[in-house]
């Protein structure tokens, strides 16, 4: 990841300046990308780069904002088949020294916040690991080729009426009686 003369996309918060934004941009070598590939199960991963900034928020808390590009192929969830897809995505998180605030910190467990850009202050911030989760959170659930579809399955017991999809779903049967029901006469 070529980001800083280290090759490392970690930043040390005691070393970041409250008073001027530190840039990065990470863009994976092949075998880190291969990596990362294999790790997101994803059939192939090209074109990865992560940039941005990330600043000071007040006195205590950073923010960091970047753009996620990436290509990626994974397999069709219907054909197995290649598909890529062009993912870019702005990236948004807030590192808060308090967070959790005090007062959910009594119990072991603590309520996870609306806001998901929010993650507590550490002594670090990876910036390459916010780049593989924003990466792993903007890939399709069920990628799907063009022509792919999905046909309806028809099974049952030998000598039993197969059950189809669309006698399965329970609300086809109220809005018929509910139509039914508003018009007497049909």
């Amino acid at each position: 990841m070529q980001d800083r003369p280290d090759n490392s996309a970690i930043y040390r918060v005691s070393a970041l300046s409250p008073r001027r934004p530190q840039r990065f941009e990470i863009a994976p070598d092949e075998a880190e990308t291969r990596a990362l590939a294999e790790t997101l199960g994803l059939r192939g991963l090209r074109k990865l780069r992560f940039d941005g900034e990330i600043s000071a928020e007040g006195e205590a808390d950073w923010r960091l904002e970047g753009h996620l590009g990436a290509t990626v192929t994974q397999s069709c969830v219907v054909t197995l088949e290649p598909v890529t897809t062009r993912i870019e995505e702005n990236v948004i998180r807030r590192f808060l020294r308090d967070w959790p605030p005090p007062e959910e910190r009594q119990g072991e467990e603590v309520e996870m916040p609306e806001d998901e850009t929010i993650d507590p202050l550490g002594t670090e911030i990876d910036v390459g690991a916010v780049m593989t989760e924003a990466l792993a959170l903007a890939l399709p659930a069920y990628p799907r080729a063009e022509h792919a579809e999905i046909e309806e399955v028809v099974a049952a017991p030998p000598g039993a009426e197969p059950v189809t999809d669309a006698e399965l779903k329970p609300f086809a049967g109220l809005a018929a009686l509910k139509k039914k029901l508003e018009n007497p006469e049909e």
